[in-house]
């Protein structure tokens, strides 16, 4: 990203489609909004108290999927494909009509909304984005689940690590760069369960939507999908995808290393708590060159408003 002004769509964006939780039929529409506007989600089957702020103080629950939810009990879940989308883009700014709780699914990953987000284009305006600087290491350990985030020069890295028990799943790793690694793999890599759990999912009344069409099902050493696989990482891509959207929750652009082990929705959010507990872990800057080559970060082009 060269151009290190605010950006939001040129044109809304509209489509529809399947819940995977609830099942049911959801319509959206992706609307531009002004600088500082960060990323608002609108109920509009809601008559009022119906917006909701992309904020991760206001994730409700982080349990197979993000929902945020505001003071007056509106929420919307699933949100994290999209926003992982909206992050990698470098979408700063938009408001989201939504006439469900919960986001499509569309095919499990975060293809559809990246390719939409490319065919309209963005806008960029005169107002420099914010970005966040983690001055310190900070972790959150939940038995054998660990996410940690520390300070780096330049980028976001994120690595991330699975580890199943089942034999196709086994153990992946991968490490990426947000802003300099080609994301393709990580947008395109589908939401997966094993056969075993189908059943308990929805026993739990979760997954009425959920299908070969939107997730990867893996049954002992069978891909039960026709087509197989995108990639040969799919299964820790799309983890990191989770977290690339969920890591938007903290409003802006970040500066620091991930580092995680079979973590989630849930330890992401109990991290940037932990994180924005206390103001030594970061510093906010205000990014105020219009293009700093081969780098996101360049010390002359910071101004701190922290």
């Amino acid at each position: 990203m060269s151009i290190l002004n605010q950006k939001t769509l040129k044109a809304p964006i509209k489509f529809e489609g399947i819940t995977l939780h609830k099942g049911k039929h959801a319509k959206v529409r992706i609307l531009p909004a002004p600088p500082n506007s960060g990323i608002v989600f609108k109920r509009i089957d809601l008559k009022n108290r119906n917006f909701i702020t992309a904020n991760f103080q206001n994730v409700s629950n982080a349990n197979f999927c993000t929902t945020i939810t505001n003071e007056f009990g509106a929420c919307v879940s699933t949100i994290e494909h999209l926003m992982g989308a909206l992050y990698g883009k470098g979408v700063d700014n938009a408001l989201i009509e939504i006439d469900q709780d919960e986001f499509p699914i569309k095919d499990g990953s975060a293809k559809y909304f990246v390719e939409a987000i490319e065919n309209v284009g963005l806008n960029i305006s005169d107002t420099p984005i914010k970005i966040i600087k983690i001055l310190k290491k900070v972790d959150f350990i939940d038995g054998h689940k660990i996410i940690s985030i520390e300070p780096s020069k330049t980028s976001l890295e994120i690595d991330f690590e699975i580890k199943f028990q089942n034999p196709k799943i086994g153990t992946q790793r991968n490490n990426i760069n947000v802003y300099e690694s080609n994301l393709d793999n990580i947008y395109n890599s589908r939401t997966f369960c094993l056969y075993e759990d189908v059943e308990k999912l929805k026993k739990m009344d979760l997954a009425k939507g959920g299908s070969l069409d939107n997730a990867i099902v893996v049954r002992d050493e069978e891909i039960l999908n026709k087509d197989g696989l995108r990639n040969e990482k799919e299964f820790v891509n799309h983890k990191i995808l989770d977290c690339i959207g969920d890591l938007y929750l903290s409003g802006a652009k970040i500066i620091g290393k991930i580092v995680c082990s079979q973590g989630g929705h849930q330890l992401t959010n109990q991290l940037l708590r932990k994180v924005f507990s206390n103001n030594q872990n970061f510093s906010i800057f205000e990014l105020k060159e219009k293009n700093i080559p081969h780098s996101f970060i360049n010390k002359t082009a910071l101004k701190s408003i922290a």
